[in-house]
């Protein structure tokens, strides 16, 4: 490997695999996401924000590193590589404003709804209500719902 590639691992935190080993990392078992019973949108949201925080201050200490690689060796593939990380942070970023704008609109669903509502009730039978059109007759029943 050469020395610009070693300074990429050291500075990303990445180990060189050896060969030989490649089969137990291999083996080792992912960790298993733990989901909530509940299905609350509150948690998801903080769940989804503190992982967004955690990508975001990992990608700026990432590109504090590049930066620095960059400026030390002059190699146009760590600038590109600083570039694309600076990127992805922004990315990461515009991320936690949607999730901030999705959450706000579950929150703030409209109510569609009349505000108010009057309605008249006729009680009465067939008959009476045809006399009642045609104004036949002068007593009439109505329940107003309020």
């Amino acid at each position: 490997m050469s020395n610009i590639d070693d300074k990429l691992n050291e500075v990303l935190g990445i180990a060189e695999v050896d060969k030989t080993f490649e089969n137990e990392v291999s083996r080792v078992s992912k960790t298993e996401v733990l989901v909530p019973e509940n299905k609350d949108p509150d948690i998801d949201f903080e769940t989804g924000r503190k992982n967004l925080y955690n990508l975001i201050d990992k990608g700026n200490e990432a590109i504090d590193g590049i930066l620095n690689l960059a400026k030390e060796g002059e190699h146009p593939r760590a600038y590109e590589v600083a570039g694309q990380l600076i990127k992805t942070v922004s990315e990461v970023s515009q991320n936690l404003l949607d999730l901030q704008d999705k959450l706000k609109k579950i929150k703030d669903v409209p109510d569609k709804g009349p505000k108010s509502v009057t309605n008249a009730l006729f009680v009465g039978s067939t008959t009476e209500l045809q006399q009642m059109l045609k104004g036949k007759k002068e007593k009439w029943y109505f329940l107003d719902k309020n």
